[in-house]
């Protein structure tokens, strides 16, 4: 048996209260653990109509709060989350004191849950065709459902018949198992769940319920609330990609990425190393070694050195070296390489010129280095300084991880300092795969906006290249 709980969110609903309380179904009471009713600082009698209720009622096992001041909508919830956590609750179910949804289905919600084939339950009053409107939702109201629907799913990569259904089921365990008290205290908190849910690998199922508009104040701006679920899943998507602080995409692996798409980094390197005779490859900072283990594809030796050994490395590369690269190269990898290869690591080093003079001595007679950099002048950068808004993210141009930023003019400076010389550069366009990252699929390499971009890129590289890439040898060489 699962230990199931009822939290009752209430505000100003000392009309509907008791009839709410009134339909849950007798034959499930027994089941049910405890029912918190949240009273959030209504400017009516709910308080005590609970209170009342609680007296002249002691079949249901109710607990009757009010908070000294309003909550809002998601706090509320989060302070009746806090209560099922503390309580050991196996099972909570959301139910609005207003009486919009149908406490004759609490058996129903639970099911799932209790046979443990989800994480949530989630009502949705567009599972059945026509049923919302035959239920007297505003035409309005049911359009804006719909499309709402579809641009979140489509930005979040899921497939809800709807997102904006307040009847919701949820096992504890997963409660605790993501960052709901960061949320807002807002309307918005429920799409924030379901995102939270979702970046957590949760299950979720949806029930069809029944839909009931009768006289009950709504406190909801449908304006507002669209710009901030919109926005919310908007910041979701953007923290996948990795742009961004990164929080609601805590649960997403933050391993070295290999951008195998065909205008991305990776892969041009992995063209260019295809038209070169077998090689021996240095790959400094190699992360996991898949980019090593493309080249060894080829027919190239590659020896891999980065400062901590990632599973799977030491089966994709030749030879593997653990090391600081800020404190040099280790002599163990020994010399007389074709290649190094530095894609995307100088701009993790404090000293990436040094890097570079300390790479040419690993060199044979002829040999040459491979840099890829990111372009701090791509527009992205450039915009977010120039509105202020200058921070980290979580990948690319501002990634976290970077302590050195160049634009084109700086590297060639630094790489000629070095005593190196450009043998060939290109410049690199955005990794449009990763606008799949969280969403449904959305692979645009081949569409109009991939062809747009590159020919950007082309035109002002400065500008519209993420990426640049150079093949570089000693200047005597070059000489």
């Amino acid at each position: 048996m699962k230990r199931i709980g009822i939290l009752v969110v209430a505000y100003n609903a000392a009309s509907t209260l008791a009839s709410v309380l009134d339909r849950v179904p007798d034959d499930f009471i027994p089941r049910i653990e405890k029912v918190l009713v949240n009273d959030d600082y209504s400017r009516d009698a709910t308080y005590l109509v609970g209170l009342g209720y609680q007296q002249m009622n002691d079949a249901l096992p109710l607990e009757i709060n009010r908070h000294p001041s309003n909550l809002g909508y998601g706090g509320n919830q989060k302070a009746g989350y806090r209560w099922a956590i503390e309580q050991n609750l196996d099972i909570v179910v959301l139910l609005h004191g207003d009486g919009q949804y149908a406490p004759e289905l609490l058996p129903e919600i639970v099911a799932p849950l209790e046979r443990e084939e989800c994480d949530a339950v989630f009502g949705s009053r567009m599972m059945d065709k026509g049923a919302a409107r035959k239920g007297g939702m505003p035409l309005y109201k049911y359009v804006g459902n719909k499309m709402l629907t579809k641009f979140e799913n489509a930005a979040a990569g899921l497939d809800l018949t709807e997102w904006h259904s307040g009847y919701r089921a949820y096992s504890v365990a997963a409660l605790k198992d993501i960052p709901f008290e960061n949320n807002s205290d807002g309307f918005s908190f429920d799409t924030e769940i379901i995102l939270q849910l979702h970046e957590a690998g949760k299950r979720i199922v949806e029930i069809p319920i029944p839909t009931y508009y009768g006289d009950e104040i709504c406190y909801v701006n449908g304006l507002s609330y669209a710009k901030d679920v919109a926005s919310d899943v908007l910041r979701y998507r953007a923290h996948k990609i990795g742009f961004g602080s990164g929080e609601m995409a805590f649960a997403t692996h933050d391993d070295y990425e290999l951008k195998q798409a065909a205008q991305t980094s990776h892969r041009r390197l992995v063209q260019w190393f295809e038209r070169k005779p077998p090689s021996r490859v240095l790959d400094l900072g190699c992360a996991d070694g898949r980019l090593g283990e493309l080249l060894r594809a080829c027919g190239h030796e590659v020896t891999g050195v980065d400062l901590h050994k990632s599973d799977g490395v030491g089966e994709r590369v030749d030879r593997f070296f653990e090391a600081d690269l800020d404190r040099g190269i280790p002599d163990e990898v020994g010399g007389g390489y074709d290649i190094v290869l530095c894609a995307d690591v100088l701009e993790h080093v404090r000293e990436p010129r040094a890097l570079l003079q300390r790479a040419q001595a690993h060199l044979a007679p002829h040999g040459t280095i491979v840099a890829s950099v990111p372009n701090f002048a791509h527009w992205y950068p450039r915009a977010r300084v120039a509105l202020g808004r200058f921070d980290y993210d979580r990948r690319g141009i501002l990634d976290v991880g970077h302590v050195r930023f160049f634009t084109r003019k700086s590297f060639e400076r630094i790489v000629k300092s070095a005593g190196l010389a450009a043998r060939r550069s290109e410049s690199i366009g955005l990794p449009l795969e990763a606008l799949s990252r969280g969403g449904q699929d959305a692979n645009n390499r081949a569409t109009p906006i991939g062809k747009v971009e590159r020919l950007a890129v082309d035109v002002w590289p400065t500008m519209f290249g993420f990426q640049f890439l150079y093949e570089l040898e000693p200047i005597r060489a070059h000489a």
